[in-house]
């Protein structure tokens, strides 16, 4: 049983995060990125730029670290033991590729209302200051804060969100072992630098696990049920994959990213990369 300690749901609770917590052995991280990159070989660019999404559908390596009781445990100490999956997120950046996630909150353009659901963001490699590793700006997510849509080169968000003037002096670089995760708040102010090390650097982000009382306020997502019951039935709950790129679960994958394109550029005067 791995429940946060009153002394890390605490520091969750003042700081927005808590950071690191142990989930896969270094075997597991290695399997899920040789899955990945099985993924790449065998079916080329479909899981670039937008295609980062959702890939737990067609992996069963990813599907098992969504469902990992480890993981499920520390979250279920955050939003209570009727847990959903709503959608992932691969993060890749490859060797000195520029390509940086600027300063924002997730919780700006996602949907998910009330705000009990927490990300998880767990290392497939090593994530350091040298690759890029994420930097979280404790204490930010008591409220939401502007965001500059800009669209800019090199920024692996959909719409290049930015929350300026975020005080250097106070973030806070989340270095993690392969293996290890941070869990974060939707409302911290969070982003990360470019990869200048000679590997890459492989993030596995559940995006989100929600309770069961969040609704999607911006369109449609399909859930799956981690942990305990569904009781208030807003989303359709779809199956886990038992299959490596299944044909079938190649289709649910892609009508669910179609979902979330939805969701992520409503209102959008224009449509990045991602």
């Amino acid at each position: 049983m791995t429940y946060l300690s009153s002394n890390q749901l605490k520091l969750y609770e003042d700081q927005g995060y808590i950071s690191p917590i142990e989930v896969l052995s270094n075997d597991e991280a290695l399997e899920a990125r040789k899955e990945i990159e099985f993924i790449e070989q065998k079916m080329p660019n479909e899981i670039d730029n937008a295609g980062r999404y959702n890939v737990h559908l067609i992996s069963p390596k990813l599907d098992s670290i969504v469902h990992n009781s480890k993981i499920l445990d520390a979250v279920e100490s955050i939003i209570g033991k009727n847990i959903l999956v709503c959608s992932t997120t691969l993060f890749i950046k490859n060797p000195y590729e520029q390509g940086f996630v600027s300063y924002h909150q997730d919780a700006k353009y996602i949907g998910l209302e009330p705000h009990n659901w927490v990300t998880a963001w767990v290392a497939l490699t090593d994530s350091n200051k040298k690759n890029g590793c994420m930097k979280m700006w404790p204490k930010s997510h008591l409220n939401i804060k502007d965001h500059n849509e800009k669209f800019n080169e090199g920024n692996l968000l959909t719409r290049g969100q930015t929350v300026e003037n975020v005080p250097e002096d106070k973030v806070k670089s989340i270095e993690l072992k392969a293996g290890q995760m941070s869990l974060h708040h939707p409302r911290i102010v969070h982003g990360s630098g470019n990869n200048k090390s000679d590997d890459r650097r492989i993030g596995f982000v559940i995006q989100s696990y929600i309770g069961t009382n969040v609704k999607q306020t911006l369109g449609k997502n399909s859930v799956q049920v981690a942990r305990g019951e569904d009781n208030y039935h807003y989303h359709e709950v779809i199956h886990r994959t038992n299959a490596l790129m299944s044909e079938e679960s190649i289709l649910l994958r892609k009508k669910e990213n179609d979902h979330l394109q939805e969701i992520f550029y409503k209102g959008a005067k224009q449509k990045g990369s991602y």
